[in-house]
């Protein structure tokens, strides 16, 4: 049987993984009709997840920019990092993201707790690592 291999770009999964981890630290929006501004609320308000933020946006954008077989590898990727799997179990994975695929490829992974994580993890299997984009972007 063939190695396992990543088409996906490891710069396209890192920049999909540095938002995500933006977008995780924001917390629930709290204070929906609040009048004070951030100053204020000591900037806690910044954190809060809103349903225009544009990071949502921008990883929703991206991920759906992404063609079929990024998406269902990126799909796979989280599944994988996820555990639910090893990287023998990759051609499976693989399969299975493609048997789902759909056009909700973003909302579904944003909506998986923990994804910046997973996709981090799923990297490290392939033996790739996002220290040195993250390193880039700061």
């Amino acid at each position: 049987m063939a190695e396992p291999t990543l088409s996906i770009s490891t710069d396209k999964v890192c920049h999909i993984v540095v938002k995500a981890h933006e977008f995780d630290a924001q917390d629930v929006e709290t204070d929906p009709d609040s009048g004070s501004n951030a100053t204020d609320d000591s900037m806690l308000s910044v954190l809060e997840s809103h349903g225009d933020d544009p990071t949502h946006q921008e990883l929703v954008a991206f991920i759906d920019g992404l063609d079929e077989d990024e998406q269902i590898e990126l799909v796979a990727l989280a599944w994988l990092g996820r555990g639910d799997g090893t990287l023998s179990d990759w051609f499976e994975l693989r399969r299975e993201a493609r048997r789902a695929h759909n056009a909700r490829t973003a909302a579904y992974l944003l909506g998986m707790p923990m994804l910046a994580d997973h996709l981090e993890d799923g990297l490290s299997a392939f033996g790739r690592s996002c220290e040195d984009f993250e390193k880039g972007h700061l």
